[in-house]
């Protein structure tokens, strides 16, 4: 089975996939048309389906005999972006883009679920492909699992895919162990005493305690995560008053949290807290604080990672391996990595000619190899899995 050769006579229908999603852009839990389309398209291959998992997932099984259990998660939800490209296949919906590449990779789940089907002598066992809603923020792999995704039956080994623009078109990253991570987002609530901005002594400023907590969090990650650890502590909004010469009563800080393991994680949360209640106290107002978390980590498991690895370099050459991929960006697909073991592929989507334009950008796009390529690894993957 020439799985490069194959994925490639694919071409011309995943970039046809990809452009009519791009130009159809959902939002998380919304994605009713992709949605639609994806359990067609499943159909027709002749996988069993389930729709309307966590309101939008899509679930597409395909028995083939005795062997393993193995899962497939694409992702499905645009982002709430106006699209600022000049391309003929650009968004037809004001205020919303792919502007993530979950265009991509629907195509790609697509064309693995052709492939597959149309190749079944080439593997034994069951495969599960899982369209999931909400990434962007949505939680949507927490609420497929607690639908019940990860059941009947379950997954033996999980794989995933994300278009990766920091990295040139044919390269691609599977690194073992923590790969992006865990997220948690946070806000409080600085009260002091307001009053007229020309007596200021006879107010508590919440201003001034807000923008000292600012300085005071920078030493988080400087003073108290090891230089050979990792983390991101970020003040997102500071939000207070509405006029030049009123000292307001409160002000209000939001903003992120990102580690890698979880002894990291909560000493980070700890110091975060006390930092932002001790600095209160000191200049005599008070805070409350609120952390509420959004993804774990994602963990790449060593032994399904070093197999991509392997297809990776069979394919297209061990220079295609872009050593220590890693982010601190976040991904909900950990849910699913915390309880099945598996790898998360990133597939160099970069332009060669050109600067690739960023993630969740207004000019995003990707250089369309990439689609190739990403059923490619995946198809191989799954079939050294279920050989």
């Amino acid at each position: 089975m020439d799985t490069l050769t194959l994925a490639a006579g694919l071409h011309d229908q995943l970039v046809a996939w990809r452009r009519d999603f791009h130009m159809h852009p959902e939002l998380g839990l919304e994605e009713h048309r992709s949605a639609g389309m994806i359990a067609e398209i499943l159909r027709g291959l002749g996988y069993r389906v389930q729709e309307g998992v966590a309101k939008t997932g899509v679930v597409g099984t395909l028995e083939n005999g005795s062997g393993p259990v193995v899962m497939s998660r694409v992702d499905m939800d645009a982002l709430p972006i106006q699209e600022a490209n000049d391309v003929p296949y650009i968004s037809r919906h004001p205020g919303r883009m792919h502007a993530c590449g979950h265009d991509a990779h629907m195509a790609i789940g697509l064309g693995v679920a052709t492939l597959m089907a149309q190749y079944r002598d080439a593997w034994r066992g069951t495969l599960k492909l899982v369209f999931q809603p909400g990434e962007e923020g949505a939680n949507g792999a927490e609420l497929m699992i607690k639908a019940g995704v990860l059941e009947n039956p379950r997954p033996d080994v999980a794989l995933a895919i994300h278009v990766w623009n920091k990295n040139p078109v044919g390269t691609f990253g599977a690194t073992p162990g923590p790969v992006m991570a865990g997220a948690e987002s946070w806000k409080a609530t600085i009260t002091g005493r307001g009053g007229h901005g020309a007596m200021p002594e006879q107010t508590v400023d919440p201003i001034v305690v807000a923008a000292l907590t600012v300085n005071a969090l920078q030493t988080v990650v400087s003073r108290n995560v090891s230089p050979l650890d990792t983390a991101v502590v970020t003040v997102g909004a500071l939000l207070s008053g509405d006029a030049f010469n009123v000292i307001p009563d409160s002000a209000q800080l939001r903003g992120t949290i990102r580690t890698f393991n979880l002894e990291t994680r909560d000493m980070v949360l700890r110091r975060v807290r006390e930092i932002i209640e001790g600095t209160a106290q000191m200049m005599g107002a008070e805070a409350t604080v609120g952390l509420y978390p959004l993804t774990p980590a994602l963990v790449n498991d060593a032994k399904v990672t070093a197999l991509v690895r392997d297809v990776v370099a069979d394919l297209f050459g061990a220079d295609a391996l872009k050593n220590e991929v890693r982010t601190m960006s976040s991904e909900d697909c950990a849910f699913f990595l915390q309880e099945i073991p598996g790898c998360f592929i990133f597939v160099g989507s970069g332009f060669l000619d050109r600067e690739a334009p960023a993630h969740h950008n207004a000019h995003f796009d990707i250089d369309e190899k990439a689609l190739v390529n990403g059923v490619a690894v995946v198809v191989e993957s799954l079939r050294r899995l279920m050989g």
